[in-house]
C-alpha cells in the first residue's frame, strides 16, 4: 500500500512519484501531492484554527497520497506527531508514495524523536516497497568536472554529454577530395 523512494538529491526521486501519480491517475485513482514541509505546515494551520479533524479527511481522501522531500527541510516543533495522525489515518485505507533523501536512521532527527519515528516506520513499512536510487545527480552531471570530488553525492558512471553541434552536417569527404586538397 504505500512505496518509499530514497536517493541522493537529483536522482529522481520526485520524477518517479510524480510518473507513478500520473499512472494512477491514468487509472482512474484519486492523487495528491504535496512536500511534507506543506502537509505538516498545513496540519499545524488546522490545529490552530480548530480545523485538524476536517484537514485530515482532506488529505485521506485521495487513494494515492504522494508526499515528497521528507527530511529535506526541518520539520516544525510537534510536527511529527501531526503527520503521525495523517499517517494512522490514512494507514491500510489509502495508499502513499514518500520520497527522501535521509536514511531511515535518520528519521528521529527529522521528526523530532525516535519514538514518534519508529512509530511512522512501524506503519510506513508494514505494506511497502522501498526504492533505493542510487547514481549521481541527474542535473549536475554536465557540471560534474566543476564540483569537487567530496561534494559529489556519487561518482559519475558516464562521462559528460558532448556538446550538440549546430548547423549542417560537416559535408563527407571521398578519397578524390583526400587526395587532391
Amino acid at each position: 500500500m504505500g512505496q518509499y523512494v530514497a536517493a541522493s538529491p537529483g536522482c529522481g526521486k520526485t520524477h518517479l512519484a510524480l510518473a507513478l501519480g500520473v499512472e494512477a491517475v491514468k487509472a482512474g485513482r484519486s492523487v495528491y501531492f504535496a512536500t511534507l514541509a506543506d502537509i505538516v505546515s498545513s496540519l499545524a494551520k488546522a490545529e490552530r484554527e480548530g480545523t485538524l479533524r476536517e484537514r485530515l479527511r482532506f488529505l485521506c481522501r485521495p487513494q494515492l497520497l504522494i508526499v515528497d522531500e521528507i527530511g529535506y527541510l526541518p520539520v516544525i516543533p510537534g510536527g511529527g506527531n501531526l503527520f503521525f495522525q495523517l499517517v494512522n489515518a490514512r494507514y491500510e485505507r489509502g495508499a502513499m508514495i514518500l520520497t527522501s533523501n535521509r536514511g531511515f536512521s535518520e528519521w528521529g532527527d527529522v521528526f523530532g524523536g525516535t519514538v514518534v519515528a519508529s512509530a511512522l516506520l512501524d506503519r510506513l513499512l508494514h505494506h511497502a516497497v522501498v526504492v533505493q536510487i542510487e547514481g549521481a545527480s541527474y542535473r549536475l552531471r554536465r557540471h560534474a568536472e566543476l564540483m569537487p570530488d567530496n561534494n559529489r553525492s556519487r561518482p559519475l558512471t558516464a562521462p559528460p554529454l558532448a556538446p550538440r553541434r549546430r548547423g549542417r552536417p560537416p559535408k563527407a569527404r571521398s578519397a578524390d577530395t583526400e587526395a587532391n586538397p
